[in-house]
C-alpha cells in the first residue's frame, strides 16, 4: 500500500474498473478542471491511491468520491433552452439543473447572460449495475443546458437584444425550444394570446433570417474563389445556392434535402437552423396527466412533424420548479397526486442527449459504477478515449457485454460462462448499454 495522496489540483481520476481481479486500471491525470462554480459538483478530486499485485501483473485500484461529471468537461456538448419571452424557460432551467441559478421572473429579459448548468441523465442502468458490482459510488451521465434570453421579433436587426442571443445560440450544439401550451392571464405573453405555433414561426424566422444573411456573406467570398476553378469553392458555392431559396421560403436549414457530402459541408457552415430542435411544450400542472390531448400540444406536433422533421415533449415546468424542495419521497407523493410519474422532464432530458447523438456505456466495479458518454457510433478506440487519451492511443481490445446480458445472467463470471462476455477489436461499434473494460498498453 502507498500513503493516501492528493492529486494536482483540479486532476480527474480516471478509471477502467470493470468488476473482476483482470481488470487492468491506470491512474490518468486529465486537464484542470476548474473548480471555481463547479466545486459542488466535483469535490475533492482523489483522495487514495493503493497499489497491488494481480496474479499475472501488477494493477492499481483507485477511490474516487462520489461526484457528479466536471461540468467543464472540453467534450461536453451542450443544448441551448430558447423561445419567447415568458414561456417557461428560465423556469425550466431551474427544473433540470435543480438550482436557482436563473432568475424566473414575469417579464421579458430576465436572463441576459445564459445561464450555465450541468444536467445528470437519468438512466436507472446505473444504480442495477452498481448493486451488481457491490458499490455505493455512482457517477451518472450528464450534458450541459444553457438558458438563453427570449427571443422577439426583429431578434435577426438586433431589436431586444437579438444580437447578443443569436451569438449565445450559435455557441450551443442542439436547441431545446421552449413553446407556451397554458392559458394563465397573470402570465404575460409578449405578442398578446397563446399561440405555439406562431410563436414556433417567430423563432424560427429570426433565426432563418440570420442564417440568410451569414449564407449571403458567404455567397460573397466563395464566388471569385469558385471562378478560379477551386473544386471545394465550387462545391461550396453550390450548396450556398441551394440553401438561399429554402431559407427564403423560410424552412430551416436542417430540413434541405442533401446529400451526405452536403450534409457534411453544411455542419461547416455553422448555421443556426442546422442545429437538432426538440420542441418542450410547456403545459399547466392541470394539463399533464392528459397532455397530449392538450389542443395546444396537438398543433405543435403536427407543426413540428411537418414542417420541422422534430420530435416535442410535452412538459410542465412549474410542477418540476415545485419539486426543487421536496424529499424523492414528498415528489414521488405529489406527482402520484396529479396521476402522473413524472414532469416530462426525465423526457425531456432523454430526449435531449439523443438529440445530440449522444449514448452511453457503462464501467463497474467494486469502486464505483460509472456512465461514458459517447457518440453514436464510436468504435472501441474512440470509447476507450473518453476515459483517457491513452487509452485511445495504447488501445488493445475490449472487454464488452451487454447490460441486457449482464442483468441477465446476474454477474460476470455466469456471462463469461454464458459466452456473452467477449473481447472486441479496434473496429467494434460500441452499442448503447456496454458494460467495458479496456486493456491498453502504457
Amino acid at each position: 500500500m502507498v500513503g493516501a495522496e492528493q492529486l494536482d489540483g483540479g486532476a480527474i481520476a480516471a478509471r477502467a474498473r470493470f468488476g473482476d481481479d483482470n481488470a487492468v486500471i491506470r491512474l490518468v491525470d486529465c486537464a484542470n478542471a476548474g473548480e471555481t462554480d463547479f466545486e459542488r459538483h466535483v469535490g475533492n478530486i482523489a483522495d487514495q491511491i493503493s497499489s497491488e499485485e494481480s496474479d499475472n501483473a501488477p494493477f492499481h485500484k483507485w477511490l474516487v468520491k462520489p461526484r457528479l461529471p466536471p461540468l467543464c468537461s472540453p467534450s461536453m456538448l451542450k443544448a441551448g433552452i430558447v423561445g419567447l419571452p415568458n414561456v417557461g424557460k428560465s423556469t425550466l432551467f431551474n427544473a433540470l439543473t435543480r438550482s436557482r441559478k436563473a432568475e424566473a421572473a414575469n417579464y421579458p429579459f430576465c436572463t441576459i447572460d445564459p445561464n450555465i448548468g450541468v444536467v445528470i441523465v437519468p438512466d436507472d442502468r446505473l444504480a442495477i449495475l452498481a448493486k451488481i458490482a457491490k458499490t455505493a459510488v455512482l457517477v451518472p451521465a450528464a450534458i450541459e443546458f444553457v438558458d438563453i434570453a427570449g427571443l422577439v421579433k426583429g431578434a435577426s436587426q438586433g431589436e431586444g437584444l437579438g444580437n447578443q442571443f443569436l451569438s449565445n445560440i450559435r455557441e450551443v450544439d442542439a436547441i431545446v425550444h421552449v413553446v407556451r401550451c397554458f392559458e394563465d392571464p397573470d402570465v404575460i405573453h409578449t405578442v398578446g394570446s397563446v399561440d405555439p405555433v406562431r410563436d414556433i414561426e417567430i423563432v424560427t424566422t429570426e433565426l432563418v433570417l440570420a442564417d440568410l444573411d451569414a449564407v449571403t456573406k458567404r455567397i460573397d467570398k466563395t464566388q471569385k474563389k469558385a471562378k478560379s476553378g477551386d473544386k471545394e469553392a465550387i462545391a461550396e458555392l453550390a450548396l450556398l445556392e441551394k440553401l438561399t431559396p429554402h431559407l427564403n421560403s423560410n424552412q430551416p436549414a436542417n430540413t434541405l434535402p442533401a446529400t451526405d457530402d452536403e450534409k457534411a459541408l453544411l455542419k461547416f457552415f455553422q448555421l443556426l437552423t442546422a442545429k437538432p430542435v426538440l420542441y418542450a411544450c410547456n403545459v399547466a400542472e392541470t394539463d399533464l396527466a392528459t397532455a397530449e390531448q392538450n389542443p395546444f400540444v396537438q398543433k405543435v406536433a403536427a407543426f413540428v412533424k411537418v414542417h420541422h422533421d422534430a420530435a416535442y415533449v410535452p412538459i410542465s415546468a412549474k410542477i418540476e420548479s415545485e419539486l426543487i424542495d421536496l424529499s424523492p419521497e414528498d415528489a414521488k407523493a405529489f406527482l402520484k397526486d396529479l396521476g402522473v410519474d413524472d414532469s416530462g422532464v426525465s423526457s425531456l432530458i432523454r430526449g435531449t442527449y439523443a438529440l445530440l447523438g449522444l449514448m452511453t456505456y457503462f464501467t463497474a466495479g467494486e469502486k464505483e459504477a460509472r456512465a461514458w458518454t459517447i457518440k453514436k457510433g464510436f468504435k472501441a478506440p474512440q470509447a476507450a478515449g473518453v476515459i483517457h487519451t491513452d487509452f485511445e492511443k495504447g488501445f488493445i481490445k475490449a472487454e464488452v457485454v451487454s447490460y441486457a446480458d449482464l442483468v441477465r445472467l446476474g454477474s460476470i463470471a455466469a456471462a463469461r460462462e454464458a459466452g456473452k462476455y467477449r473481447l472486441e477489436g479496434k473496429d467494434y461499434v460500441f452499442q448503447d448499454g456496454d458494460v467495458a473494460l479496456f486493456r491498453f498498453n502504457n
